[in-house]
């Protein structure tokens, strides 16, 4: 809203007449209308009688927002909006994989329960356990891909690196494990299951680094 709507909005909240308003301020009621109608702006010793008139302050006068809107503008940006922290990430990575881990123990719990000691049917048991897993595993993915990216520190990339070695090793042991398991049992319709928890201890040692990392920060 520019000036000249301003105070047609103000005068007809206040019912005057431009006439009314141009014998207050000492002016022509054609200055009122020019005024109005942006023809031209008010003199700058007739802000403040203006405003006085009015009831205004001359910010408003001059911008056309209230108070309240020139406020919310200046608000401190929502708590949603507001960038997380690094400890804050840390803690919720932290909440996100270890419900993610429980999740994947009983689903292999169940897995395991179903197929070898209740003897119900491995194809219905095998969709519901890859569901169940496909849901943490989900969980662990939304997770990382939402949050910031921050440049990692030299103890985050030897964190890491010491991680990614870890997880190598702990892979070629299931993987060995998988066909030595395989060839001598012959159960090639269970025995994949080593590979999610090849993933589940992966899940460990992440939780584990963060876990350390919180608590040397407190």
């Amino acid at each position: 809203m520019n000036i000249g709507e301003k105070l047609f909005e103000l005068r007809k909240e206040k019912n005057l007449s431009q006439e009314e308003v141009a014998e207050r301020l000492n002016v022509s009621r054609q200055t009122v209308s020019k005024w109005e109608t942006n023809q031209s702006t008010p003199d700058f010793d007739k802000i403040i009688p203006l405003c006085e008139l009015f009831g205004i302050g001359a910010e408003e006068l001059l911008t056309g927002k209230k108070p309240e809107e020139q406020n919310r503008e200046n608000e401190i940006p929502k708590e949603e909006n507001r960038i997380p922290t690094r400890e804050e990430i840390r803690s919720k990575s932290a909440k996100v994989v270890s419900s993610s881990v429980l999740i994947y123990i009983l689903a292999i719990a169940f897995f395991i329960v179903a197929v070898a000691v209740l003897c119900l049917d491995p194809v219905i048991v095998t969709a519901i356990f890859l569901g169940v897993v496909g849901v943490a595993t989900a969980r662990i993915i939304r997770h990382y891909m939402s949050i910031p990216k921050f440049e990692k520190t030299s103890k985050e990339i030897k964190e890491t690196e010491i991680m990614k070695q870890m997880n190598g090793i702990v892979g070629a042991i299931c993987f060995i494990l998988y066909f030595l398991i395989s060839f001598t049992t012959m159960a090639w319709h269970v025995t994949w299951i080593i590979f999610i928890i090849d993933a589940l201890i992966c899940q460990i040692i992440r939780l584990f680094f963060m876990l350390k990392e919180e608590k040397i920060n407190e």
